[in-house]
């Protein structure tokens, strides 16, 4: 299974990500996750990314695309993969594609969690004010001021994916203010749905396939021609002996009935 979380900051892909990796054996890209890691242990890309995300804003194709196409090729990816957080833009989809194509890798679906931004922004805010109740580190694109500008990103940004994967029968939207519970029913219900579509689709190609007759071999129709060759030949053999007269026989028994006429005939004429 290897799919594609749409939504908005905090409309709960990490968690229905985690679910489905639990569920499915696949493994979780989330770009997000990767900035971070490189963040936290102070590489030269993750330097870069630090002040972009902590402005709210994003890092180049160039780092994100490198990034997947690294991991792709790794061993623990045969099962599939979700992709959480990417891409973000109709260019990196069609990089996406771009990418995927020449690793000949087939995309399953797009799930869309569709969310109230105002609910969001709430959401948001009790979780950040409870994590600071905990004494836990609030992430530095976790807060409702960053939040808000992601949310005016992904409106421009990213919500124009949503008719980009439509259009190539992709997109699944769910709604993403149900519980979490719930949330994770209806992805599992309609990821369902695909798999069997994949499956009847996969059966009846190889059913057409196999009910195509064989070809015939070079050999039997080389000596199908060879032998229409011969009775052509003959038929015309055929015509031409029958449109020659018949020629007399030239055995000695044939000259003697010929004299005995000459015979007869010449007595008559003496008559």
């Amino acid at each position: 299974m290897r799919l594609i979380l749409l939504g908005p900051p905090g409309a709960g892909k990490g968690t229905q990500a985690q679910r489905l990796v639990a569920k499915h054996g696949i493994v979780q890209l989330s770009t997000g996750d990767m900035l971070r890691a490189a963040v936290a242990a102070g590489t030269p890309v993750g330097l870069q990314a630090k002040e972009v995300m902590a402005s709210g804003g994003l890092v180049s194709d160039e780092i994100v695309i490198s990034i997947i196409s690294d991991r792709l090729d790794q061993p623990d990816m045969k099962n599939g993969f979700i992709l959480d957080g990417f891409p973000r833009t109709v260019p990196q989809a069609a990089a996406l594609d771009d990418l995927l194509k020449k690793k000949h890798i087939k995309l399953d679906a797009v799930v869309e969690l569709r969310v109230n931004e105002s609910a969001l922004l709430q959401r948001v805010e009790t979780r950040v004010a409870e994590m600071r109740a905990r004494g836990e580190e609030v992430r530095i694109d976790d807060t409702p001021e960053v939040l808000a500008k992601r949310l005016a990103q992904y409106r421009s940004l990213t919500e124009p994916l949503i008719h980009y994967y439509s259009e190539r029968r992709k997109l699944l939207t769910v709604d993403g203010m149900m519980t979490i519970e719930q949330v994770t029913r209806e992805i599992n219900r309609i990821l369902a749905a695909v798999a069997a579509t994949d499956a009847k689709a996969a059966a009846k190609k190889a059913a057409s396939k196999k009910a195509k007759p064989a070809k015939p071999g070079k050999k039997p129709a080389k000596a199908a021609r060879k032998a229409a060759k011969g009775a052509k030949k003959a038929s015309k053999g055929a015509k031409k002996a029958a449109k020659k007269p018949a020629r007399p026989t030239k055995g000695k028994g044939a000259r003697k009935a010929s004299k005995a006429a000459k015979k007869v005939t010449k007595k008559r004429a003496k008559r």
